[in-house]
């Protein structure tokens, strides 16, 4: 699973998921990829998940790179436990996406089979996502519309 190796805090505050993303809204590795069109908290295990996706659908033939990373810690107090008594202990990990935000891209491979592998991992994913092509460039107008076309 994946998880930071040292933070500066054990235990940090949920936090709000709106507005867009501030970095990664351009390929900047691949040529095409997936965007987050609505905002969300995509776990480790949903990380994995679609890296094992990812990677054997696309076998040896391409490259993919992930562009999330699993940084902020959820807390979870034990079942029947009373209120009160502090906050829970960091249970899991997860990446906070917001909208615009480049997820996962791919290269070395046709845009059909691109399409295909990237459509296999947002199945994967507990949002909506879109496929983008390198040339094209994520508007703001669009992603405040929610991606429809």
């Amino acid at each position: 699973m994946l998880m930071p190796k040292k933070t500066k805090y054990r235990k940090v505050q949920k936090g709000r998921i709106r507005g867009l993303t501030k970095g990664c809204r351009n390929i900047a590795f691949g040529d095409y990829g997936l965007y987050a069109v609505e905002p969300g908290r995509i776990t480790a295990r949903q990380i994995e998940a679609v890296r094992v996706a990812v990677s054997r659908r696309l076998k040896k033939e391409g490259e993919y790179f992930l562009r999330m990373f699993p940084s902020k810690p959820v807390t979870k107090k034990p079942a029947e436990t009373r209120m009160g008594k502090g906050k829970g202990n960091p249970e899991f990990w997860v990446c906070v996406a917001k909208r615009g935000r480049i997820l996962l891209e791919i290269k070395g491979v046709e845009k059909d089979y691109a399409k295909k592998v990237l459509k296999s991992a947002s199945y994967k994913l507990p949002i909506k996502t879109k496929f983008i092509d390198k040339n094209e460039k994520l508007s703001t107008i669009e992603l405040l519309k929610g991606g429809s076309e």
